[in-house]
C-alpha cells in the first residue's frame, strides 16, 4: 500500500465518479481505477459500491477512509513541522474567524505580525464558528479567533477578552440624545437594521429579546458591519453592535438599554494537540497581548 492509493481512494469518495476523480487529480481513470483496486486486494475487503449511477464507498469504505483522512491530516502537519523556520523568515499562516472581529480586532493584529515577519504568508478567512472548529479538525486553518461555548471535541480555547453589546443608533436618531436607559419593551417602536442569522452576533441578539420576551421592528438585515454601519449612520435605523465597533466610528451613538444587552467571550480556538507552527506561536503571542490591552 502507498500513499497515493488513500488519496485516490478519497478524492472517487469526494467527487463520488471515477472521471472527475481522475481529472481531479490529474491521472487517467484506468489508472485510478486500478490503483484502488489493487488497495482492495490489500486489505481483502471491497471499499467502493460501483452498482449505482454514482460510486459511493461501502460501511468498510466508510470505516477505512475516517482513518484515512486522520492520517493524511496528521502527515500533512508534519511535514509543515519539518519545514516550519523557527526564526521566522518564511512560513504559513491560516487563521479564521467570526465576521465581525473583522470590523475592529484583527487589524491591527496583521498589521503588528506583517511588521514582525514579512516573510510570513498570512492566510485570514471569515466564516461561521461551527466551520472554524470543523476546519481546524480538518487541518484546514491553524487558529481560529470566535465566541466561548460549548466547543468540538478535539478543538481547545484559550479566553481573551469579554465583548459588550450595545444598542447603536446615528447623531440624528430620535434615541441619540436619550439620557436614561431604554427599556427593551419600548425598542419596538424603533426600526431595527440587524445582521442576518449566519452571524455569532445575531444569535445574542435574538435570545436577549426572546430571554426579554420583546419583539423587535426588525426591517433590515445585512450580512456587512461595513454596510450595516453605512445605514445606521444616516439616522433612520438603529442596531447592536459590539462596543469596540461603535467607538471606531464617531458619527454613531451607544444608546444604554435595560436590561442590557449580554456581554460574550471572545476566544482563541485551536486544535488540541496538534503540532503548532512558530509562525501559530507568534500569533497567538500578539492576540494574547492586544487582548490584555483590549
Amino acid at each position: 500500500m502507498e500513499l497515493r492509493h488513500i488519496r485516490y481512494l478519497l478524492a472517487v469518495a469526494d467527487h463520488r465518479n471515477f472521471t472527475r476523480a481522475a481529472e481531479f487529480l490529474h491521472v487517467s481513470q484506468p489508472t485510478l481505477s486500478q490503483q484502488i483496486k489493487q488497495l482492495e486486494r490489500t486489505l481483502a475487503v471491497q471499499l467502493l459500491d460501483r452498482s449505482g449511477r454514482a460510486v459511493r464507498l461501502t460501511e468498510a469504505g466508510e470505516a477505512y477512509a475516517y482513518h484515512a483522512r486522520l492520517a493524511l491530516r496528521d502527515l500533512d502537519a508534519g511535514e509543515r513541522a519539518i519545514h516550519d523556520v523557527q526564526d521566522l523568515s518564511r512560513g504559513q499562516l491560516r487563521v479564521a474567524m467570526t465576521p465581525t472581529f473583522t470590523a475592529y480586532f484583527i487589524g491591527p493584529l496583521v498589521h503588528e505580525f506583517h511588521a514582525a515577519y514579512p516573510g510570513v504568508t498570512l492566510t485570514v478567512v471569515e466564516t461561521t464558528q461551527d466551520r472554524i472548529e470543523a476546519d481546524l479538525l480538518a487541518d484546514r486553518v491553524d487558529l481560529g479567533i470566535a465566541f466561548a461555548g460549548a466547543h468540538a471535541a478535539g478543538v481547545e480555547s484559550v479566553a481573551l477578552f469579554t465583548e459588550r453589546l450595545s444598542l447603536v443608533a446615528g447623531k440624528t436618531h430620535a434615541l441619540a440624545g436619550r439620557a436614561r436607559p431604554l427599556p427593551v419593551a419600548r425598542l419596538a417602536r424603533y426600526p431595527l437594521a440587524l445582521l442576518t442569522r449566519d452571524f455569532a452576533t445575531r444569535t445574542h441578539i435574538d435570545a436577549y429579546f426572546e430571554e426579554s420576551r420583546s419583539t423587535p421592528s426588525i426591517v433590515v438585515e445585512a450580512n456587512s458591519i461595513g454596510a450595516l454601519v453605512e445605514f445606521v449612520r444616516r439616522g433612520s435605523l438603529a442596531t447592536v453592535l459590539p462596543d469596540a465597533i461603535t467607538r471606531a466610528h464617531p458619527d454613531l451613538v451607544p444608546i444604554d438599554s435595560t436590561p442590557a444587552l449580554p456581554t460574550r467571550t471572545v476566544v482563541l480556538l485551536r486544535r488540541a494537540t496538534a503540532y503548532h507552527s512558530a509562525a501559530a506561536r507568534a500569533f497567538t503571542a500578539i492576540i494574547e497581548n492586544a487582548a490584555r490591552s483590549n
